[in-house]
């Protein structure tokens, strides 16, 4: 059986200041980032809307095709 590691107290309070600044700088990133993915995510909306608008149109043109063939 290994015995337990002694860590010092400097030790623990330097893990502990990273981690509350590792979770401080996630939160500003996070916060920077936003409107970021806002923006993606409005893209992505308007690119989706002209492939359904490309998808009505094609299926317009298909349809006239099919009446101008059968006449």
């Amino acid at each position: 059986m290994v015995p337990p590691v002694q860590v010092s107290p400097l030790i623990k309070t330097a893990r502990w200041s990273a981690l509350l600044v590792g979770i401080i700088y996630g939160k500003r990133r996070y916060d920077n980032l936003k409107p970021i993915a806002e923006e993606e995510r409005r893209i992505e909306e308007e690119e989706k809307k002209v492939r359904e608008e490309k998808e009505r149109i094609a299926k317009q043109l298909a349809e006239a095709n099919e009446d101008t063939i059968l006449k």
